[in-house]
């Protein structure tokens, strides 16, 4: 605390150092991710173009020979001919490397001739496989299949043949009538692995795949994980996207997306990029941008320190002298440091002079004030009442009704002691009641007990804080406006109850009430002027118990002429203390409550 504004200080330019070096970091560090990010995509997208040029030079390649076959062989000759196997034999045994084999099947399935000569399996049943049905279907088009385990012919060495089937119609010549056939060629499969496995070296997870229109996996770097169920790839939605980058959640993961379709195919070959790849490059920058961060916070740090300690010590120096002139000593406030440290230390001296010369002042007008509430209070009561009470105790007197004067004598005191109550506006509510019981004591003798009063007042309730001198105005007021002219049936009585956080006082008569229109308006009627009463009035409690405690509290007012009158004080519930009083007293109605 001694040192609060220095440390203060300290901390507002340390955190400010440190949020714009933090900031500036951030966002060059964001700037050189964005860029690493670019260029891996832009890089991406080149060598996805390259192999997607390899892959269509190679499908070309394949289309050329399933053209030869159709045009050059198999249109130009008649299939009885033996030159049709001969060019057959030439065009695969030229082209061996590429493709795994050519065979020709009529429209209803039946194996014509193939290259290289082998022998059919018994089962297969051509016409219900997708290369043969997609042929017939669309007759003028090429159909690749996706990868494959070619099963259409016995292979002695007991080998498995991993293909993919390029398919199309074609117009067979045998005798007169011509016919429509299935040409065939399984192109080896390796050939596409061995170019897609070129560009898939990356180890950052970033990896390519090729897929068929429909998400079909052609090639995957991760295949047989694919086939065996251990992996999944979401590749139906993809498959769907044209030639593009996009950002994307794929797989889960915030990833660059980059999409390429391979000509005559529909093929997408597709790259997936992580966003988390890109900071698996970046692990030596960011040490490097986090070591910079830590010595420019460090220098920064350093300053702060030197430039706190020169502009605060001035101050401290004034605080220092402010605070033994505070607790007395009457030594001189420090005057010294920049410019406005001076001019401000010289302006509190002068303050300080001020401030003594109107404490003194202060302490005289609150001597006066004082003396000025107790007069006000001591005016309160009500004159008229006081003189005719003392009339009564003069008649019993001389009366010789010892014991009566005796009784009003002891309650009158009793509500003049509480009436002043040592200048104090803020009472337990058990006084206040103790001053309502003497106040009805005494009209009872005077009135020659013409009415019956009760209290009814839960002991728990007595030690809550209320404004005094509020209860005998109603009592009062039911007195003069309602029991008075009953001939002895009037009744009134005095009830508190607790609702919720509030305290209700209620003083109820059975007297001859008042109309609704002046119920409603008897406590915001200005012009409203008592024959009689007390010369406090209603309005008068209602609007010091509004400035004690606040607009939610004061009174409520219900009458209905021939039926009575019930007035309700509204308080709120503060235990009565010395500390709350003198909070209410002060003008602080958010007193501790309940």
């Amino acid at each position: 605390m001694k040192r609060g504004i220095q440390s203060l200080m300290m901390l507002v330019f340390t955190v400010l150092s440190v949020s714009i070096v933090l900031i500036l970091g951030i966002l060059f560090f964001w700037r050189y991710v964005l860029s690493t990010k670019n260029a891996m995509v832009q890089n991406a997208k080149t060598v996805m173009e390259q192999a997607g040029e390899n892959l269509e030079d190679y499908l070309i390649s394949m289309r050329h020979i399933s053209d030869t076959a159709t045009y050059d062989i198999i249109s130009e000759n008649e299939l009885t001919d033996p030159e049709v196997e001969r060019e057959l034999y030439l065009l695969y045994e030229a082209n061996s490397e590429n493709i795994r084999s050519i065979a020709l099947y009529d429209r209803h399935g039946s194996l014509l001739v193939a290259e290289p000569v082998a022998r059919q399996k018994e089962d297969p049943d051509v016409t219900k496989q997708q290369w043969f049905i997609d042929a017939l279907n669309e007759m003028e088009n090429y159909h690749f299949s996706v990868p494959h385990i070619q099963n259409l012919f016995i292979d002695d060495t007991k080998g498995y043949h991993w293909v993919m089937s390029l398919s199309r119609t074609v117009d067979i010549t045998e005798g007169e009538t011509p016919q429509m056939g299935v040409l065939l060629v399984d192109m080896n499969y390796s050939g596409i692995e061995r170019m897609l496995e070129q560009i898939n070296t990356a180890r950052n997870g970033q990896y390519y795949f090729l897929c068929d229109q429909q998400g079909q996996i052609i090639y995957h770097p991760a295949q047989m994980q694919i086939m065996g169920k251990v992996r999944t790839e979401d590749t139906e939605e993809v498959a769907g996207y044209k030639d593009g980058i996009y950002d994307m959640k794929y797989d889960g993961k915030r990833s660059s997306v980059v999409v390429r379709t391979i000509s005559y195919t529909g093929w997408k070959l597709i790259g997936i990029i992580p966003n988390k790849s890109l900071y698996q490059g970046t692990v030596g920058n960011i040490w490097m941008i986090l070591l910079f961060l830590t010595l420019t916070i460090m220098t920064a740090l350093l300053i702060n320190r030197f430039a706190s300690i020169y502009i605060s010590t001035p101050i401290l120096k004034l605080n220092e002298s402010v605070k033994r002139y505070e607790t007395g000593s009457k030594t001189e406030v420090y005057i010294g440091g920049p410019p406005e440290i001076r001019h401000l230390g010289a302006s509190i001296e002068k303050s300080y002079e001020e401030i003594d010369r109107l404490m003194n002042r202060i302490v005289e007008e609150e001597k006066e004030r004082r003396k000025s509430e107790m007069d006000a209070l001591q005016s309160q009561i009500n004159p008229h009442f006081l003189y005719n009470t003392l009339d009564s105790i003069t008649w019993m007197i001389e009366g010789e009704k010892n014991e009566e004067a005796s009784y009003m004598v002891t309650q009158l005191a009793r509500l003049l002691r509480i009436s002043l109550s040592k200048g104090r506006t803020v009472i337990p509510l058990g006084d206040e009641i103790l001053h309502a019981i003497s106040y009805m004591n005494i009209q009872k003798v005077r009135y020659k007990e013409s009415f019956s009063v009760s209290f009814d007042v839960p002991k728990e309730l007595e030690n809550y804080c209320i404004v005094k001198l509020v209860i005998q105005p109603l009592l009062e007021n039911a007195i003069y406006y309602g029991v008075e002219g009953l001939d002895g049936d009037g009744e009134i009585t005095v009830s508190v109850r607790q609702d919720g956080d509030k305290i209700e006082i209620e003083v109820a008569d059975n007297g001859i009430g008042m109309p609704e229109e002046l119920a409603a308006n008897v406590l915001t009627d200005s012009e409203r002027v008592h024959k009689k009463g007390s010369g406090v009035g209603l309005r008068n409690v209602d609007t010091r118990i509004r400035l004690m405690f606040g607009e939610p509290y004061g009174l409520r007012v219900w009458s209905e002429p021939d039926e009575g009158s019930r007035i309700t004080i509204v308080i709120p519930m503060i235990p009565y203390s010395e500390a709350n009083r003198k909070m209410l007293e002060e003008g602080d109605s958010h007193a501790n409550r309940t």
